[in-house]
């Protein structure tokens, strides 16, 4: 993995699966994340909506190693990356659909 500040591309093998066709959104969240929760749902249905993209929920607790390479201070974060597995876009908080959708324009 790139140091910070270079471009940051993740493989399936530093995710724990596979990346999406298209494009891949990773969300980083911890157990008693209530907005994680919601954030869930909402990634889960704009994969489910557009073709080749997937969804990849990480535990923010169980995978220290990754949260500090890529910087992550808080939960939610969501990652948006295109289809070489390249981040393109990157949010703190729960997002609305309608932002996850124009992030994945970026993408794809």
């Amino acid at each position: 993995m790139p140091v910070r500040g270079e471009e940051t591309r993740l493989e399936a093998a530093e995710l724990g699966a596979e990346l999406g066709e298209r494009a891949t959104l990773v969300q980083f969240s911890s157990a008693f994340c209530q907005p994680c929760r919601a954030t869930r749902r909402t990634l889960a249905d704009v994969a489910a909506m557009v073709d080749g993209v997937a969804h990849i929920e990480i535990d923010a607790e169980a995978r220290l190693g990754l949260v500090r390479a890529l910087g992550i201070a808080a939960t939610p974060t969501v990652l948006v990356l295109d289809a070489t597995g390249r981040v393109v876009r990157r949010a703190t908080g729960q997002p609305r659909k309608a932002d996850v959708i124009a992030a994945l324009g970026a993408a794809v």
